[in-house]
């Protein structure tokens, strides 16, 4: 593996040593301004969340990165508790919906109602028009419902009597999904998975852990977070959006695009270095939306890491996160007992690092 100095100096590429761009004071001061307020975020989570740093830095990344995220566990891990902290972490609108069976495109989106006084429809705006929106166990949700999801997760916009209107910006869905349960679910789509950048799994805390969360829940008094309890200090929606262009201006070389495209094309059993019997095991692989997913994953790890260029480690930060559910295993390999975290591995350990 290679060693990056501390310095910005960019790794040799393929076809040369070509030198990032030197940091500039406002390019230090951008990344200073998004560590601040990254860890004005964090110091929520401690009031909130005990352990489960993966998801809280999965949930702050995916927000700079400006993704959706969805996130997986069997109930009583705080998966609700871990998105409402993030989204009242902000002073934007947030909405929660409750997903069930009988939910239907109107109850999020929007519906027209006739006034009678003027004689004409008027449009009510859906809770899906919010800049943060938790939707609690969305594979409650029947198909009709999630195909509205979809366009409002993959346009920016939804579609109510024939007009389209813009969601707000920033805008941002956390999704929540209990895998036990099968009665009464309707399992999402790949097309609509895809549109998550991010899967990430909460695990049972660990003993230290469990008795920190009981501890803090006798000091707070109360099983149910209260964010007027948490103080006023939120971010406001200039901060997110500062932070989202900041990203996009992080520097990526080359390099790291090749080292991209090959980790993804590896799963499709291509790729400079294929895995020999992958195909017995991963019958598709990801999309070209994950390579997209990882660099835009990989410059806003860069800029909360306080660089303004990418190195394999930002790739490599979250990538079981950005590919777990995009590679759909065979009937054999399940009945194997793999993973597709197992996959990942492999890919990882065979892909070369630039």
């Amino acid at each position: 593996m290679a060693i990056f100095p501390p310095h910005p100096q960019m790794p040799q590429q393929r076809g040369g040593a070509v030198p990032a761009p030197a940091a500039t004071n406002s390019a230090v001061s951008a990344s200073a301004r998004t560590k601040r307020l990254a860890d004005r975020i964090r110091a929520r989570f401690a009031q909130t969340l005990i352990g489960q740093d993966q998801l809280r830095e999965a949930l702050i990344t995916t927000m700079v990165a400006g993704g959706h995220i969805l996130i997986e566990s069997v109930p009583g891990l705080a998966k609700t508790t871990a998105a409402q902290t993030l989204a009242t972490s902000v002073s934007g609108s947030f909405r929660r919906v409750q997903c069930t069976p009988d939910l239907m495109p109107s109850d999020l989106v929007g519906t027209q109602v006739f006034d009678f006084a003027k004689q004409s429809f008027s449009t009510q705006i859906g809770p899906i028009h919010a800049n943060f929106v938790l939707l609690d166990e969305i594979n409650r949700s029947n198909a009709k419902t999630q195909s509205a999801m979809l366009e409002a997760m993959s346009e920016g916009a939804t579609t109510i009597g024939g007009k389209r209107i813009s969601l707000p910006k920033p805008f941002m869905v956390i999704a929540t999904e209990n895998p036990i349960e099968e009665e009464g679910t309707f399992t999402l789509p790949e097309a609509q998975m895809d549109r998550f950048m991010m899967k990430a799994v909460m695990t049972y805390p660990n003993t230290d852990e469990e008795q920190r969360m009981l501890a803090l829940l006798a000091k707070r008094g109360t099983d149910v977070a209260d964010p007027a309890l948490m103080g006023q200090d939120v971010l406001s929606i200039a901060d997110v959006e500062f932070m989202r262009a900041e990203a996009r201006r992080v520097h990526v070389s080359s390099a790291i695009m090749n080292y991209v495209v090959d980790l993804v094309a590896t799963t499709r059993g291509a790729g400079t270095h294929p895995i020999q019997g992958l195909a017995s095991r991963v019958r598709l692989g990801a999309s070209p939306r994950a390579s997209i997913a990882l660099i835009r994953i990989g410059q806003a790890q860069a800029l909360l890491n306080g660089r303004d260029y990418v190195v394999p480690e930002d790739i490599r930060a979250f990538i079981h996160e950005v590919l777990r559910h995009r590679i759909l295993l065979t009937f054999e390999a399940q009945a194997d007992g793999a993973s597709t975290d197992q996959i990942i591995d492999s890919i990882v350990a065979t892909v070369p690092v630039p």
